[in-house]
């Protein structure tokens, strides 16, 4: 079991810095978003790919008129999911 800790530890550690570099992705496709001459730009397409999976499956649930909230439920439980897994990493 000792030998596992350090691995365990490691392996978190690496998801978590993984799932943080996503959040940044959710938050450069939402400012991408904003400029109608960048959604036809590669980085947006990258980004698309990779943020919208996610983002669908709360699509729909916060939409005002023609803004649409979604990320930002996305963003919040990202980031809760963040610090309970900093928290756990903490105790391991």
């Amino acid at each position: 079991m000792l030998l596992l800790n350090p691995f365990l530890i490691a392996f978190f550690e690496v998801l978590y810095f993984i799932l943080n570099i996503y959040m940044f992705a959710i938050i450069g496709y939402i400012l991408l978003s904003w400029v109608p001459e960048l959604r036809n730009s590669r980085i947006y397409a990258f980004l698309h790919q990779i943020v919208d999976p996610y983002l669908r499956i709360f699509r729909g649930f916060l939409v005002f008129g023609n803004f649409d909230f979604t990320p930002i439920i996305g963003i919040l439980l990202l980031r809760f999911f963040l610090m309970f897994m900093a928290d756990f990493i903490q105790t391991l």
